[in-house]
């Protein structure tokens, strides 16, 4: 299908590297959906701020933002040794480290592009900064196979003309193609599976409004937008058959924390017999925390409830707020858990192990 094709293709490049004018180009999301605008960033104060005030956001492309904004702030070293370049590039990893405390993936990619300047111990400067263009590079190239293989394995769950709901954005432009939750959407429409998508707005920050129904709609998918409130009764009059979700991180028993409201919506699900899924790439999927009381929820600030999209307050000046970015999926509300390697059941303590092992 053309039109299909159209839109990701305009959409894949919400997160690139333009190496040559050593800068980093992003889709500023907090401008969507009505401006397309894209930043180029050479400061890594300007990237911090991108990945801190969501200008790029969704797991997937906050790792490759992070691999990067690494390279890039390493490449701007004049170290001379191994040694000098190393201790810079650590300097630039806790800087973008400390953006985002939540998102396993910004930590994920720094991670990984220090194992490969590890890899790359006493070569010349410039081999190593060689070195971590390509890891960077590869963490965007394998983010679209990944999507594409959990895209497949979801879209085997479902039937033509399901309903589905989703909350929040984990689609093209939250990774390098296709997305997470909204891959299965993408894979059945050039498929003609005539889903019907439901779209929570996804409060405060409007996710689910601003950027799932705009890029849903473009791609011609059938999106119908609602309220978070109204998921419960979209479920009961049988319009919804499966949930789709994307995540931020995935503790070792299941539990799963992603963009707040989503553990009201597994709850809603379980109540009225509605199958449940996460789709999780393995980079989210963190083996060390054992549960979901270990994950760390980030509280963002109150002008996000009481002023950020209204021309004037929506709320009595000075009052309290509690804004937390993330909530946590207790395991037992999950059908199941969608990676690139397969299809995780409980108990998950013991599948999702097993799904690292296809990497080996």
């Amino acid at each position: 299908m053309s039109n299909q094709q159209d839109i990701l293709s305009s959409v894949i490049q919400s997160v690139r590297l333009d190496d040559a004018n050593d800068t980093l180009i992003i889709l500023d999301q907090t401008l969507l959906p009505n401006e397309k605008v894209f930043l180029a960033l050479q400061e890594m104060k300007d990237i911090w701020d991108a990945i801190y005030h969501l200008r790029v956001r969704g797991a997937p492309a906050i790792g490759i933002a992070a691999g990067y904004g690494v390279y890039l702030g390493t490449k701007q070293s004049r170290a001379e040794t191994y040694d000098d370049l190393y201790a810079d590039f650590l300097k630039v990893k806790e800087y973008l480290a400390s953006s985002r405390p939540t998102a396993v993936n910004l930590f994920w990619a720094l991670d990984r592009m220090e194992s490969r300047l590890k890899r790359e111990t006493g070569k010349p400067v410039d081999e190593v900064k060689a070195a971590l263009l390509e890891e960077s590079e590869m963490i965007r190239s394998e983010d679209e196979q990944i999507c594409k293989s959990i895209g497949e394995f979801a879209l085997s769950l479902l039937k033509p003309g399901m309903g589905l709901l989703t909350h929040c954005n984990a689609g093209t432009i939250a990774t390098a193609k296709y997305g997470t939750a909204l891959a299965p959407m993408y894979l059945g429409q050039e498929r003609g599976y005539d889903f019907k998508v439901y779209a929570d707005e996804t409060r405060p920050l409007l996710q689910g409004a601003r950027l799932t129904a705009w890029e849903l709609k473009e791609a011609g998918v059938d999106v119908t937008l609602i309220c978070d409130n109204m998921a419960s009764i979209v479920m009961k009059e049988g319009k919804i058959q499966a949930v789709l979700v994307g995540c931020d991180r995935v503790a070792k028993n299941g539990d799963t924390a992603n963009k707040i409201g989503t553990s009201g919506v597994a709850i809603l699900a379980k109540h009225y017999g509605i199958p449940f899924y996460v789709c999780a790439p393995l980079s989210t999927i963190d083996l060390n925390c054992k549960h979901g009381d270990d994950i760390h929820i980030e509280l963002r600030p109150s002008e996000e409830i009481t002023t950020k999209f209204y021309a004037k307050p929506q709320a009595p000046e000075g009052v309290q707020t509690y804004n937390p970015c993330f909530d946590v999926t207790d395991h037992s509300l999950i059908t199941a858990i969608i990676t690139e390697n397969g299809i995780a059941y409980a108990p998950f303590e013991e599948s999702l192990p097993v799904m690292f092992k296809h990497d080996k």
